[in-house]
């Protein structure tokens, strides 16, 4: 929402939620092709308010890929601050690829659209590297992680590991995750 929007009634948030929600299963479950309507459907509002929110299909989708994104800067946060953070951030970027497919499908889509996907998610990718920063850190503190690697490194680490399950076939995927993730390990 920009600064000249007004907030919405509670009802509306409500429903621009349940909306959200919906999307992000019905995606998730039929793929990106799914329609609106299905996704109002699934939400138990009307097309109408589908579209009162989300003007277009692709603005739906945008919406859903930033509540994603905002989920993982929610993660990365909660990872780092668990006392077990050499546990968590394994689990987090194991989080993360698993997610991957799905979010690669919903950004190929906004960008087959015409959407410009890297300045739609400037804000919330800041967020993101901002929060894998603070887990990076504690992980390295901690021994966890390497001493050089940073974040840089691990989005890397991300974007191949994330590329790599696809080619893998399924019942290699857990293993090519670790294996790849054992690289952020210190050594010895």
């Amino acid at each position: 929402m920009d600064e000249h929007e007004k907030p919405l009634r509670a009802d509306a948030r409500r429903n621009r939620m349940r909306v959200l929600e919906a999307a992000e299963a019905v995606f998730a479950d039929q793929g990106v092709g799914a329609s609106t309507q299905e996704v109002a459907r699934a939400a138990g509002v009307g097309i109408g308010t589908v579209f009162r929110h989300f003007p277009t299909k692709e603005a739906l989708l945008e919406a859903v890929l930033v509540e994603r994104m905002r989920g993982l800067v929610e993660d990365a946060r909660a990872a780092a601050a668990r006392p077990d953070v050499g546990v968590a951030v394994f689990g987090f970027l194991e989080h993360v690829i698993g997610q991957s497919a799905a979010k690669n499908a919903f950004a190929d889509a906004l960008a087959g659209a015409g959407v410009d996907v890297s300045g739609v998610f400037a804000q919330v990718r800041e967020e993101l590297l901002a929060a894998i920063e603070v887990l990076v850190r504690r992980a390295r503190d901690e021994g966890t992680l390497r001493g050089d690697v940073g974040v840089s490194e691990v989005v890397a680490v991300l974007v191949g590991a994330s590329h790599a399950v696809r080619w893998a076939p399924p019942q290699a995927q857990a293993n090519t995750v670790t294996v790849i993730l054992d690289g952020l390990r210190p050594r010895g």
